[in-house]
């Protein structure tokens, strides 16, 4: 069981690491290089000052470096999304539960949620320069929120009681209801507009990016079987 786990993890979250990896440098990269410029006054928004610059540098082209951390820390984060995944689905799987392609998207979609989404609803994707609060208040927050929602998502499904059920929708309402920690006041010199569509893009990549994770880790589960 130990090695079926480790080879499954391993091939899907690699293979997904990369797919990952092209879906932020055709989607998200460009915003985030875009808001270093503003970071570092090569743009101005007109908000900050009355008045915007009318120049437009170019952003930075392919750098072999920088983009080969990002593809390498990439591949850490998913291959660690992996395990955790593939051991909710070894659980399942030992309590009877068939995972297959198919329903293992709908296992990558609720990790999608439990990591991102719900997070996301008091921490949403930030930019550099954006105002924050405390950065160990956040993680606390970030880690509790990560942890009751897929404790809930596992009452929905696998849950067999409208007591259960309850429990379940406690834990997902909790961390909401305490709120995140957020700065006194939000500052920054990105403009709002490109802050939200990289919200918006990085959520995008994260649930395509778990959809496949979820796939390759049902698919790699039944082969090595």
């Amino acid at each position: 069981m130990l090695t079926r786990i480790i080879t499954t993890a391993i091939f899907a979250g690699f293979i997904t690491a990369f797919a990952a990896a092209l879906l932020q440098f055709l989607l998200v990269q460009p915003l985030l290089l875009q808001s270093e410029l503003y970071e570092s006054g090569a743009l101005v928004h007109f908000g900050a000052s009355g008045t915007g610059t009318t120049a437009h540098p170019d952003l930075p082209g392919f750098d072999p470096l920088r983009d080969g951390m990002s593809v390498l820390f990439t591949a850490i984060i998913y291959t660690g999304y992996a395990f955790l995944l593939v051991a909710g689905v070894a659980l399942a799987t030992e309590q009877g539960h068939e995972v297959t392609p198919r329903t293992g998207i709908l296992w990558g979609i609720a990790g999608f949620v439990a990591v991102q989404l719900a997070p996301a609803m008091g921490l949403p994707p930030e930019l550099p320069g954006a105002a924050a609060a405390d950065v160990a208040a956040r993680q606390v927050w970030w880690f509790g929120t990560v942890g009751v929602t897929a404790l809930g998502l596992w009452l929905i499904a696998f849950g067999k009681s409208p007591v259960v059920w309850a429990i379940a929708l406690l834990c997902l309402a909790v961390p909401h209801i305490i709120g995140a920690p957020h700065p006194d006041t939000f500052t920054g010199p990105v403009p709002p507009e490109i802050a939200a569509h990289f919200a918006a893009r990085a959520l995008a990549v994260g649930l395509a990016s778990w959809a496949i994770l979820g796939m390759l880790s049902g698919y790699f589960w039944n082969k090595e079987a």
